[in-house]
């Protein structure tokens, strides 16, 4: 992890404007509507195989199979939902909003106005103490004053986070579903009821098939499956966005260009790489320009990277797997602070 203290000189305001004028000049802000929506209908037909095959199929271990199939759909639905989030799709607003809430709300399970609320504070601090919900973590610490400030459960936990982490993915659906919850049970919730009947929907097709279709046992275990899969599988994509990179205080001075670029972390790029990760892999050109269509982000990288060179700002980009060993190394730094303080006090 980056220290806090490391910081660079106050640079101009105008740089980030003048980049983004490179990037509008080579029209990477355009709209792809007939790409996405070649994307959309490609894994929306994935979504209708994946429940035909829940109806029609009567073997178990096939439906286990089934069960990760689903959790793939489901993702790749959410990484849908996150591009409409984000008005890369149309250039309507309501228009990304009826993607956003068919997507989030009806087939994800997570309240659409509750990310976009989560998501935006998130975009606009990222790892930003007491900004930035995504640090926010109440089983896990990414600061060393975080961990010391842990009790219980939570206090053993972080000792082991660097152990426990991947498995506390598998986690990562489940909790986007209860935080929908509670947010719409809230008194901030914006649209509750059409977020809430929505929402209903989801629930009411997904255990309603399952059971309907599937012995008790047999659907509490595709349940299991699905959730649980489709929480590592988002959670292992979002993970390497951030994690072990700059944290910053509430105070800090960064410019909006470098609080973007050094709080992020891309993961090389590949065709497999770049449909897996929903584009995410490219996270600091998300983050400097989120309304920029996915498709666009390859191209967009080779200009960001060049200006970030000319003006000695760190870019950091790796591969799939040192992505993770800097994670569970931040982790198992930060988790080595409890450690320490309890073989103290024994």
């Amino acid at each position: 992890m980056i220290p806090l203290e490391v910081q660079t000189a106050a640079p101009s305001q105008n740089q980030y404007a003048e980049l983004k004028q490179r990037i509008k000049q080579q029209g990477l802000l355009d709209k792809t509507v007939p790409r996405y929506m070649t994307r959309i209908v490609a894994i929306q037909l994935l979504f209708v195989g994946s429940l035909a095959t829940l109806v029609l199929v009567h073997v178990f271990w096939v439906q286990c199979l089934n069960a990760l199939l689903l959790a793939f759909v489901t993702a790749q639905l959410g990484f849908i939902g996150h591009d409409a989030g984000h008005r890369q799709i149309f250039d309507s607003i309501k228009k990304n909003n009826f993607v956003g809430l068919l997507v989030g709300n009806v087939q994800v399970g997570m309240s659409f106005a509750w990310w976009l609320d989560k998501h935006n504070a998130h975009h606009a601090r990222p790892n930003e103490i007491d900004s930035d919900p995504d640090i926010a973590v109440p089983i896990i610490a990414f600061t060393r004053e975080d961990a010391l400030t842990k009790r219980g459960i939570a206090r053993f936990i972080t000792r082991h986070q660097a152990w426990l982490f991947f498995p506390i993915l598998m986690f990562v659906a489940l909790d986007l579903h209860i935080s929908s919850i509670k947010y719409l049970l809230g008194k901030d919730a914006k649209h509750p009821w059409r977020e809430a009947a929505l929402l209903g929907v989801y629930f009411a097709w997904y255990l309603g098939v399952i059971f309907a279709v599937l012995p008790w046992w047999q659907a509490i275990v595709f349940i299991l499956i699905h959730q649980a899969a489709t929480g590592l599988y988002l959670g292992s994509v979002f993970a390497p966005n951030h994690k072990g990179m700059l944290i910053t205080e509430h105070d800090s001075q960064l410019d909006f260009l470098r609080r973007q670029v050094l709080t992020a972390r891309n993961v090389r790029s590949g065709l497999i790489a770049d449909y897996w990760y929903g584009g995410l892999n490219f996270q600091i050109e998300h983050h400097l320009f989120p309304t920029m269509p996915r498709r666009h982000l390859a191209r967009a990288q080779v200009i960001i990277r060049e200006f970030c060179e000319e003006r000695g700002v760190t870019y950091h980009e790796t591969s799939c797997l040192t992505s993770y060993r800097e994670i569970l190394g931040s982790l198992a730094e930060v988790g080595a602070v409890v450690r320490k303080k309890a073989l103290a006090t024994n």
